[in-house]
């Protein structure tokens, strides 16, 4: 059992140590600098009541992603809309018509459409540079999920940046 007067240090050490990336993080998923602190508070006042559960402090990174993860879905699940402040993917843009223009908005906007597990999966991939073992290992889900997400998700945004390229197309010719 941890002595009470011991917790305060280890909550502190958690934060000193892992407080930027927790925000990060969190910010890539909501968008929002407000969000992102109020969930990185959230996640941490979480942690604190919860230290007990992380029985290997080298997997605290992770474990402290999923509380976040989980405090953004909460979130998400009080106001049915999210929003994911990520600027372009350049793989996805590169593999598209090299011509075509898509800006950020217009990116953002079918970032924003697409499904939690797939936004998760390449925030933590583009954005947190974290490996396919990293992601597997904070997401609790097998490597090869994680390959299959990122390949899903390119095409999933390759379909819709190509609906977005006609419309492009057909309102310029109107």
């Amino acid at each position: 059992m941890t002595d009470p007067i011991d917790e305060p240090v280890e909550i502190s050490g958690l934060i000193d140590e892992h407080y930027a990336f927790v925000f990060g993080f969190l910010y890539r998923l909501s968008g929002s600098r407000d969000d992102a602190e109020d969930l990185t508070q959230q996640t941490f006042m979480s942690a604190h009541a919860n230290l007990q559960q992380l029985r290997e402090p080298g997997k605290a990174r992770g474990w402290l992603c999923t509380i976040g993860r989980n405090a953004f879905l909460k979130l998400v699940g009080k106001r049915k809309t999210s929003s994911v402040d990520l600027d372009s993917l350049p793989e996805v843009a590169q593999e598209t018509n090299s011509e075509t223009h898509i800006d950020g908005e217009q990116l953002q906007n079918l970032l924003n459409q697409m499904p939690e597990e797939f936004r998760t999966t390449v925030v933590l991939f583009y954005y947190e540079s974290c490996s396919y073992r990293e992601i597997a290992d904070r997401m609790e889900i097998p490597i090869g999920t994680v390959m299959s997400r990122l390949a899903r998700a390119k095409a999933w945004l390759r379909r819709r940046l190509g609906a977005v390229e006609g419309e492009l197309t057909r309102a310029e010719q109107n």
